[in-house]
């Protein structure tokens, strides 16, 4: 949640007019209650500023339980010395929390927040008189006005909590959800813990802190230590999931937009680089900023250079809190409003392959175990990997002619009955197809041999693949015939593409470089082909038709009108 640059201002304003005036006021309205026991005090503020910096981590939200020990100060020292000891646990919880420079806005809100329901509370429970010192009975009327003090500066405090959320986070969600449950029942339990502790401090004295804080500090640490373990679990269990996802994806690009996707669910992910080992450079494999995907135009890396040549040459993952740890170490490709770094190499059996950078503008935004979360990862990436580009070759193999690298008859057959059937649907207006012979071609291979004639084939292929592009298929349909497929293309514009076909064909001969011939010169030969066009709905009414109509033009208005020429299907 983004809090306006005017707005935080007027944060700092509130708090320089607000919190050093009225702590002073304090002292003068309602002075410190201690003689001068510099020890106790400094015991009452360790233990506030150890509650503070050790929140309780409950269904992810923690809950800072500093109210107990607040309360046990105020009773003990009196409205003064409870301000300043918790407007110094705030300022130690801050730092503890490393605020970004976008956000220290919120050390004098929580500053300011802290000072209001600390004075509100002290006030009222003095206007009622309450008292306050180290020795003060613990008869039935102090004890309820201490449980007075105690629900006020709760609800003071929430009502300041919510304040903020809407007028000042612009939050639009519910205030009384499942945290606010969590945070009213944990205060309620331990505010008990306040009252005794002031009643043991009132007789063993400084003991007492040690008696009470000691266990709630080792609570805290406990309950710390279960939720980084439930955060590395549920990591982990993750991992596991999208190992599984990766492996089911074939295709080489769906498992790396399936990596990355997930990493940027799973982690803050601003900037997202794969790189790919290509010999002795890391080539950049795909690039991902702010959530899209950006042109690939980052020079190779080589081995030692920048961060990720260092990774790929150490073999070791490496994480960054912040620009000032890794700009000495940059190659320069990295945009400037980056922060934190992490970088794992992919290794498959015991060998580099690629490297994985994740960036975000936020400061220590990536942790240790998170480092290893993503080596686990990278390394499920690796084996998904090799899986989809092994389907990838074999699909291609079985798919395409291995001389030509053109579309099989196989995959032509079934991408013409796919085509035809979206015809039938009306996704498509028509559907043209070219069908195309050498001409004379086993006299082609008499006299030059087969190793030429395989050139010939390879170098039409490589021709009509050029001139059709992506307005459709091209596919080797037999020994020296080839198809063309053309979704929502007229027979008119059909024919014009089988003449430009013809003509790249006749126009320019073919340079032999495996000839019979005894010297092994270079020879020119010129080749000629035949073609037949034919376009559903108006000449089939289903793909076998299509085809056999095609076929007949080519040899009834092509072959036997002389060759080299280009013959459309007509019924009459």
């Amino acid at each position: 949640m983004g809090v306006k640059p005017h707005i935080q201002k007027t944060i700092f304003l509130v708090w320089l007019l607000l919190v050093p005036a009225g702590m002073w006021f304090t002292y003068q309205a309602y002075p410190p209650q201690f003689s001068g026991n510099w020890l106790k005090l400094l015991a009452f503020l360790v233990l506030t500023v150890l509650v503070a910096a050790m929140p309780i981590v409950i269904n992810n939200t923690p809950i800072f339980l500093i109210q107990w020990v607040a309360l046990a100060t105020f009773l003990t020292f009196g409205l003064f010395v409870e301000i300043v000891i918790t407007q110094i646990a705030v300022v130690a919880l801050m730092i503890k929390l490393r605020l970004p420079k976008e956000q220290l806005f919120r050390l004098p809100l929580n500053l300011i927040m802290f000072f209001i329901v600390s004075f509100v509370s002290g006030a009222v429970y003095y206007s009622l008189g309450g008292e306050t010192s180290p020795h003060l009975a613990s008869d039935a009327k102090s004890l309820w006005l201490a449980i007075l003090y105690s629900v006020l500066y709760y609800f003071v405090n929430e009502v300041l909590v919510s304040f903020s959320l809407y007028y000042i986070y612009k939050s639009k969600e519910s205030y009384f959800g499942k945290d606010f449950i969590v945070e009213t029942v944990t205060t309620l339990i331990t505010l008990p813990i306040g009252i005794v502790l002031y009643i043991l401090y009132n007789q063993v004295g400084l003991l007492s802190v040690l008696f009470v804080g000691v266990p709630f500090v080792g609570l805290s640490l406990i309950f710390q230590l279960y939720y980084s373990s439930q955060k590395i679990n549920h990591y982990l269990q993750g991992a596991a999931e999208i190992g599984h996802q990766m492996a089911e994806r074939l295709r080489v690009d769906d498992v790396i937009n399936l990596f990355i996707q997930k990493l940027g669910e799973m982690l803050p992910v601003d900037y997202a680089y794969i790189f790919e080992v290509t010999g002795d450079e890391l080539k950049l494999n795909r690039r991902v900023e702010s959530g899209k995907g950006i042109c690939m135009d980052m020079p190779p890396i080589r081995k030692g250079e920048g961060i990720c040549g260092l990774v790929w040459d150490k073999q070791k993952a490496q994480i960054f809190s912040s620009k000032k740890d890794w700009r000495q170490k940059t190659k320069g490709y990295l945009p400037g409003d980056i922060e934190a770094i992490l970088c794992v190499p992919i290794i498959r059996n015991k060998k580099v392959i690629g490297i994985i950078l994740l960036a975000s503008r936020t400061k220590r935004a990536y942790e240790k175990y998170q480092l290893t979360i993503v080596d686990i990862l990278c390394s499920y990436f690796a084996v998904a990997m090799e899986n989809a580009k092994h389907y990838e070759r074999t699909k291609n193999q079985s798919e395409r002619c291995a001389l030509t690298n053109l579309y099989n008859y196989r995959y032509f057959e079934e991408l013409l009955n796919n085509e035809f059937e979206r015809l039938t649907r009306f996704e498509h207006r028509m559907l043209s197809l070219i069908i195309l012979d050498i001409d004379h071609f086993k006299s082609i291979n008499d006299t030059y041999g087969h190793q030429s004639g395989n050139e010939i084939l390879a170098d039409i292929a490589n021709r009509i693949s050029k001139l059709v592009a992506v307005r459709g298929t091209v596919a080797r349909y037999g020994g020296e015939e080839f198809v063309v497929l053309l979704p929502d293309v007229s027979k008119a514009e059909a024919y014009q593409i089988a003449e430009q076909i013809r003509q790249s064909i006749a126009n320019w001969p073919f340079i032999l470089y495996q000839a019979l011939d005894q010297e092994q010169k270079k020879i020119q030969v010129k080749v000629t082909v035949s073609i037949g066009v034919a376009t559903a709905p108006e000449d089939a009414e289903d793909s076998l038709s299509l085809i056999r109509h095609a076929d007949r033009a080519l040899y009834v208005g092509a072959k036997r009108a002389g060759r080299n020429r280009v013959a459309e299907y007509s019924s009459s």
